[in-house]
């Protein structure tokens, strides 16, 4: 995907570029709501929801419903002890009845806090294990005090879990010549090797089939009487709870679709949660990419794959969402001209696609998000994945402008830039034209990034295996940057300076090659996807700038910065990467891939590393941020009729994630 993470919660502010609505709307509005180890959790506004119409509002609410019955999906999904470890935390922490102020207690809340960040035990970034900074004595007097009801009967496993930090200790594992499935600790594979699962999908791929389906993308793979099988999700399958319900209310959502078209969308997604059949996704998610009318749009369904040490099955996600019309008119320009740039790339002629089908793009406002969206969210995203879809019926990209401005409005102050700018220049360079210059980034790294070139007939597109996601998220980024500089963005009036992408490549290098470092703990290496294709081009262009002195980093007063000294050439090694990297995904070449990865993308400087981590302890700034949601609430007549749908922005983190567990749990006993 698809999904663009934010650099902005490494502390980036940005700081122009808002919409008049968001501004007035915003000028009051106390976004930050908690913050507790790595984490900082904000609130999200909805401008606009009030001026929909009823039947708007309605299909919105039961959207927003059948996003949060998926969530115990995820939280299986992630492990298969989550849901168990969830339920004893959060009962332990609903019937405690000792002091508040022992570290015991506090540290108990804090770990309490990251499982329900995470969506499980895990870090939903770096993947390691939380460790927990209370005792085993504390946990066992607390279960002891539980009605016996709600004591666990595996008690010793669960503290297992807990406590042992080699047990399970890595949610994914990347690290070359392991076996991956062995050393994950994902709930996607159960008694199979890594070798086992690949020989499995090799043996039933048709790598003639020139439409073929997202293999694995609903299924967990394990072994009945010794034979490898693939288990679905699917009404009457695995996760069948979660998923009953989450039908249920899309059966409702479907009687105020907008029109015919998104109608039928509904209506497929139904079809395929209940078949499990990944012909019936192809066929909704292609029904989806033809709907550009409707103003309200979701995603639901099993979708991104990062999470699956082998990039195939898909998470539990969902977004709900409507058109910014005001915000829109870039995007809309952007896929308008997608041929045009698509022409211009700097690829291989064999690897452009000759005609671009169906690009369509707009800024939207989250009204939920849910799933693997939550509470760490994307800011953009592109879908179908499918790479046939999107050669023969385009794809959707959107930027979720309300989501970047939350981001923007809670960094105001924080004393980033001062920190790792060095120059006034600079400073001002990025104040004046970063807001816009990173959303015209995420709008075409998601726009047409992930939609351009083209893979050659017969290339399998898992080939790159489990570097595919870092590799295409960089080509994704390359294909932004390149044309962030281009004078075609001026022509076509989305910015009014020549010199503002200097501000994009500016923040790209700093958070690639230095401060995005800030998120690693000492002795680690970069793992995720996102993390690791920043650092592949950072490091790249680096050391093929080096002989003509394009970028380098430099020491002032004992501390290292950014230098970028000849910015028209920075592009150029822009172009020459994303050539190499289309290159590899075109041919499938994987050795090639796995060399960029594992040359550019993993280790860390740990002299580089220390600076970082200390300059950062004077900011206090938070590595990561995420949201609660808003609260919808229908409003009823005597009749039981919804005579309107109210927006509330009061509910705080824990109340919010124990009231989803209660109100929403379709998984737990």
């Amino acid at each position: 995907m698809t999904f663009i993470k934010t650099a902005a919660s490494a502390g980036l502010a940005l700081v122009i570029g808002t919409s008049s609505i968001m501004a007035k709307e915003s000028s009051k509005f106390n976004y930050v709501v908690d913050r507790f180890a790595d984490i900082e959790v904000l609130r999200y506004q909805v401008p606009g929801f009030d001026r929909l119409t009823l039947d708007q509002k309605k299909l919105i609410y039961h959207l927003t419903e059948a996003a949060i019955a998926g969530r115990d999906i995820l939280w299986d999904q992630n492990n298969r002890y989550n849901l168990q470890i969830r339920s004893l935390l959060e009962n332990i922490y609903k019937n405690y009845k000792g002091s508040k102020e022992t570290s015991d207690y506090k540290a108990f809340v804090k770990y309490l806090k990251q499982v329900e960040f995470g969506n499980g035990i895990h870090h939903h970034y770096s993947m390691d294990k939380f460790v927990p900074e209370f005792s085993e004595k504390f946990l066992d007097a607390q279960v002891k005090a539980l009605p016996a009801k709600k004591q666990p009967k595996n008690l010793s496993v669960l503290k297992k879990v807990i406590f042992d930090p080699s047990f399970m200790a890595k949610k994914v594992n990347q690290e070359e010549g392991k076996d991956l499935i062995a050393t994950s600790a994902t709930n996607l594979y159960e008694g199979v090797t890594q070798k086992e699962v690949e020989d499995f999908y090799a043996a039933v791929k048709d790598t003639t089939d020139l439409t073929p389906i997202s293999y694995g993308l609903n299924r967990r793979v394990t072994k009945k009487n010794g034979k490898v099988v693939e288990e679905t999700y699917k009404i009457g399958g695995l996760y069948s709870p979660a998923i009953e319900r989450i039908v249920k209310n899309l059966e409702e959502a479907s009687k105020y679709a907008e029109n015919a078209k998104q109608k039928k969308v509904i209506e497929s997604l139904i079809k395929y949660y209940k078949t499990g059949d990944l012909k019936d996704f192809d066929d909704y998610s292609i029904l989806w990419v033809d709907d550009t009318d409707s103003r309200v749009d979701f995603i639901n369904g099993f979708i991104e794959s990062y999470d699956d040490p082998l990039g195939m099955t898909g998470n539990f996600e969902s977004i709900v969402n409507f058109k910014n019309n005001e915000a829109s008119h870039r995007t809309e320009v952007i896929s308008a001209n997608a041929q045009w740039f698509e022409d211009h790339s700097p690829v291989d002629p064999r690897f452009r696609k000759d005609k671009v089908k169906g690009v369509t793009a707009k800024v939207i406002t989250a009204a939920i998000l849910a799933g693997d969206a939550y509470p760490a969210t994307p800011i953009g995203i592109n879908l179908p994945n499918a790479n046939w879809i999107r050669a023969a019926h385009g794809s959707k990209s959107v930027t979720i402008e309300n989501i970047t401005q939350a981001y923007d409005e809670a960094s105001h102050g924080n004393g980033f830039n001062d920190e790792f700018v060095p120059d006034a220049a600079t400073r001002d360079l990025l104040d004046k034209y970063l807001f816009i210059t990173d959303n015209l980034h995420t709008d075409l790294h998601e726009c047409l990034g992930h939609g351009s070139g083209r893979m050659l007939p017969g290339v399998d597109p898992d080939a790159l295996k489990a570097h595919g996601s870092t590799l295409e998220e960089a080509r994704a980024d390359l294909f932004a940057l390149y044309y962030l500089a281009d004078p075609k963005l001026i022509e076509l009036g989305l910015l009014d300076n020549p010199e503002a992408y200097k501000a994009e490549y500016y923040k790209y290098l700093l958070n690639g090659l230095m401060t995005q470092l800030m998120r690693i703990e000492p002795g680690k290496d970069v793992e995720e996807a996102h993390m690791r294709n920043r650092k592949l081009i950072s490091e790249w262009v680096l050391e093929k700038g080096k002989a003509e002195n394009v970028v380098e980093l430099v020491k002032e007063n004992g501390k290292t910065y950014v230098k970028i000294n000849d910015y028209p050439r920075l592009r150029q090694l822009f172009g020459e990467l994303l050539k190499e990297i289309q290159r590899i995904k075109s041919e499938g070449d994987y050795e090639a891939g796995r060399q960029l990865v594992e040359q550019y993308a993993v280790k860390v400087n740990p002299e580089l590393h220390k600076e970082i981590l200390d300059r950062y302890s004077h900011l206090d700034i938070a590595p990561y941020r995420g949201f609660v949601n808003p609260v919808y609430t229908p409003v009823k007549n005597d009749k039981g009729e919804i005579t309107d749908v109210t927006v509330s922005y009061t509910e705080d983190y824990l109340p919010q994630m124990l009231r989803y567990s209660s109100d929403y749990s379709t998984l737990t006993e």
